[in-house]
């Protein structure tokens, strides 16, 4: 299946100053299929090494972690010699060995230019620990999140759909596919964009008890996981933060509270809980801001803030979202569908590389998403992005925005096609990754 980040990695090779690449992501959302496809593609010979499987690999940084030292130890591991200036070294999981992380900085100083590629499930939390030692300035980054609806319609073989949508959203016209694309997205906010999910849901026929079984089974490992990577007695409650997150998003005011976790829960009790499922890649956090003028951070009040689950199908298995009522055209209406549809647009803005911010008034008046849309040189004020679940659409809170800020744009995400009314764009919600 096609990966958008693919085109990341050809940037990497091609620049001749490259640094090793550390890439992060949580557990399930396709790192090393992407990063094995890429060698496969991209060079004629990968060297590739599962550092929490292998102990003999683990063994090649003992001791000397000069990379000319841990090259000839790899290549005796794998039987043949590793040409670091064209054999991709990939090192899998690398969070199973403290002295692997800190090589990269000197693969940088000593090899430079070579072909390295790290990455590991919980990699975050990993170089947040104790003993861990981050190669800061030494590497370059990047995260595999989910796969985004333009992905889903790519493993679907839709690419003319995908296209199709990009244009319309250029030309602001109406799309002459919009029911079907319609479609498309109600399956997705079931499917979710988790790779082994979306090829289940591509090969199966639709087959959604399969997919949920596979969600649930992600769950699990993420839960398996926070057992693994904390302590015991931090554990529970990552687990209660983790698991309060549909609840915070049935909510009518979905700022996140830290009483829906705990009866009596506190900042104090629970704060960590919610950076390590973030550093993990299990959640994200958008945060309010005080005020739509640029630069964003500087209006930030991280006191307030609201949590999104990392992927809209493992929301959906974990709130028990019903998959026939979700699919019928009669019985969708008699859905709540707001935190969905929200978090939908939260994954989506995510992957995009924006910032997940929102924008309240003292009158009542929230806008569920502030970002900085278009030529940053001439932009005056962020972009409001209202997010709607049917067709059913108001803008009180835009026109508070609007009368507050004057921005250049009004967007409004919902079930309807493209178009315009008055001054505000109307963006159906499967054309949100065009943002």
């Amino acid at each position: 299946m096609y990966r958008n980040a693919m085109k990341q990695l050809l940037v990497w090779k091609q620049n001749c100053e490259r640094k090793p690449l550390l890439v992060y992501g949580a557990r399930q959302t396709g790192k090393s299929y992407l990063i094995r496809h890429f060698g496969h593609d991209e060079f004629n010979d990968m060297a590739y090494f599962d550092l929490e499987a292998n102990a003999a690999a683990r063994s090649a940084f003992d001791g000397d972690i000069e990379p000319k030292t841990i090259l000839r130890k790899l290549g005796q591991v794998q039987g043949k010699p590793i040409d670091p200036g064209k054999t991709l070294v990939v090192l899998d999981e690398i969070q199973a060995s403290n002295r692997a992380l800190a090589s990269l900085k000197y693969f940088n100083e000593g090899l430079p230019g070579s072909f390295v590629i790290a990455a590991g499930s919980l990699l975050g939390v990993a170089v947040k620990r104790e003993g861990f030692s981050a190669p800061v300035g030494k590497v370059e980054t990047m995260t595999l999140r989910p796969m985004s609806f333009d992905e889903f319609l790519l493993a679907l073989g839709d690419e003319t759909m995908r296209d199709d949508i990009q244009a319309q959203y250029r030309l602001s016209e109406q799309y002459v596919r919009h029911d079907d694309a319609l479609d498309r997205y109600w399956a997705y906010l079931l499917c979710g964009g988790m790779p082994e999910a979306v090829a289940a849901y591509v090969a199966d026929n639709h087959d959604f008890g399969e997919i949920r079984t596979i969600q649930r089974n992600i769950l699990d490992l993420y839960v398996a996981d926070m057992a693994k990577y904390a302590l015991p007695t931090e554990t529970a409650r990552i687990r209660e933060a983790f698991n309060s997150i549909p609840a915070q998003l049935a909510k009518e005011n979905h700022k996140f509270q830290y009483k829906i976790v705990h009866s009596g829960g506190r900042a104090s009790q629970y704060a960590f809980a919610l950076d390590w499922l973030e550093t993990a890649g299990l959640a994200s956090r958008c945060v309010q801001i005080t005020s739509g003028q640029l630069p964003l951070a500087l209006h930030e009040n991280r006191s307030a803030f609201k949590i999104y689950m990392a992927d809209t199908g493992l929301l959906g298995a974990m709130s028990e979202l019903p998959v026939e009522t979700l699919l019928n055209p009669q019985l969708r209406g008699s859905l709540d569908l707001g935190a969905f549809t929200e978090n939908y647009v939260a994954q989506t803005l995510t992957a995009s590389g924006h910032t997940l911010r929102y924008w309240t008034s003292k009158s009542d008046a929230e806008v569920n998403f502030v970002a900085a849309l278009g030529d940053q040189a001439t932009l005056r004020t962020a972009t409001p992005i209202e997010v709607k679940s049917s067709d059913n659409v108001r803008s009180r809170s835009l026109r508070a925005y609007q009368d507050k800020y004057q921005p250049q744009r009004l967007i409004r995400l919902s079930t309807k096609n493209f178009g315009r009314e008055k001054d505000i764009e109307s963006v159906p919600l499967y054309a949100a990754f065009c943002l």
